[in-house]
């Protein structure tokens, strides 16, 4: 046992008690016993800080199939920590229970999992630093994932995009449309999207509304007067905080991800307004992107929402983060501008050309994620095998090999 008052915690328990119940009792201990509640935050604390100094980007623990462990994802690989100490559920209960809120409490045990953000001083004398959390139930226990957040943002120069790319994200030069940033989970959506508006609060004299789930970098205010609203702290859903930032008065609203076709609505509705729009997608492609969005709807209404869409959409970068020869991981994208054929092409539902305009589109700042991963092996990043499995056409970057 990892926690020094462990036994005594087993002793109250009554052996009978499981899942929620369970769980309540627990926290009932630690709240009438304050240093065990400290103990069990130092212990996350610490658990946290080792995970900033291994480099890692997530951390898993608890629930039965953890046996015990902590483990950390390290460039992309996932194991668990040998120095670390092992946890009973019970202990991993205390653990997590002693960082929320009652209200976060109390929506964990209505919902049985919670999203949150977490900021916390992991060394005395430093500045808090920040994490995603989730925290749910797997058969009656407590697991939890947390996701470090980086509290430095790459400069705009760093991510390596076209200079068309990047003028059209500045509102310096394109002061409305829908600019989605879209990849699966850890993918480097987050701190691309962190970095853009970073540009724009240094560049411009303007209002940006982030609304996240949770919000995880804090911007502060610069040229532009940041606001941030978080997902059931500040405001009920992304739907809810797109449309109420029609009366806020903004210049670029962020909203963190699009899930389902209310917020798609929303989202198409706020920019058609004029604003400039930022917002996520979990897609791999440009193409599978405009797909996912017009299938979000009914068959009565897609062809209006596939007109709205090829009026308001700017751009599509599409990320991934791939192993690289060193051990670590570089950033593989494919980007979409749309331009008056492309615009075209979306109302006219022949989105499936679009990949052959990205491909032929690179003065205007277009590539695909096969070109992007044909350039990294040319210019010895990555390996030919890393090439071919993360490309999201096999066969097409084969041809790009061949020739």
């Amino acid at each position: 046992m990892a926690l020094t008052f462990s036994p005594e915690m087993q002793v109250t328990l009554s052996d009978y008690l499981i899942g929620t119940n369970r769980f309540q009792s627990i926290n009932k201990i630690i709240t009438y016993n304050i240093d065990w509640k400290k103990e069990a935050y130092e212990t996350i604390r610490k658990l946290l800080d080792n995970m900033r100094l291994i480099e890692a980007s997530d951390m898993d623990f608890g629930g039965h199939g953890s046996n015990g462990k902590v483990w950390y994802r390290v460039y992309g690989k996932k194991n668990p920590d040998a120095e670390m100490p092992s946890f009973t559920n019970d202990e991993v209960s205390a653990i997590l229970l002693s960082i929320l809120s009652d209200d976060q409490k109390i929506a964990l045990f209505r919902n049985k999992n919670i999203d949150f953000s977490l900021s916390i001083i992991l060394k005395d004398g430093e500045e808090p630093s920040r994490f995603r959390g989730d925290i749910y139930y797997e058969s009656n226990t407590l697991a939890a994932n947390f996701r470090l957040i980086n509290q430095s943002l790459f400069e705009i120069d760093e991510l390596d995009f076209p200079p068309p790319i990047v003028k059209r994200l500045d509102l310096n030069y394109e002061k409305s449309g829908l600019i989605l940033i879209t990849g699966l989970t850890g993918s480097g959506k987050s701190c691309t999207l962190d970095s853009i508006i970073d540009m724009n609060n240094h560049n411009n004299s303007a209002h940006i509304i982030v609304i996240g789930n949770p919000i995880e970098y804090i911007h502060k205010s610069d040229k532009c007067v940041v606001r941030h609203r978080e997902i059931g702290e500040d405001v009920e859903s992304f739907q809810k905080g797109t449309v109420q930032s029609l009366r806020q008065d903004p210049d670029i609203i962020v909203v963190g991800e699009m899930r389902d076709p209310a917020t798609i609505a929303s989202v198409i509705e706020v920019t058609d307004s004029g604003h400039k729009v930022f917002t996520t997608l979990h897609t791999s492609s440009a193409i599978d992107s405009i797909h996912r969005i017009i299938g979000e709807f009914p068959p009565g209404e897609q062809e209006r929402i596939r007109m709205r869409l090829g009026d308001v959409l700017r751009i599509i970068i599409s990320l991934k983060l791939v192993p690289n020869r060193y051990g670590k991981l570089t950033l593989a994208k494919e980007i979409l501008s749309v331009d008056g054929p492309i615009r075209a092409a979306i109302k006219n539902q022949n989105i499936n050309e679009i990949y052959q305009m990205i491909t032929e589109g690179k003065k205007r700042g277009m590539i695909t994620m096969e070109q992007d991963l044909a350039n990294l092996y040319k210019s010895n990043v990555i390996s030919k095998d890393t090439a071919l499995n993360y490309a999201n056409n096999r066969k097409r970057m084969n041809l790009l090999f061949a020739f």
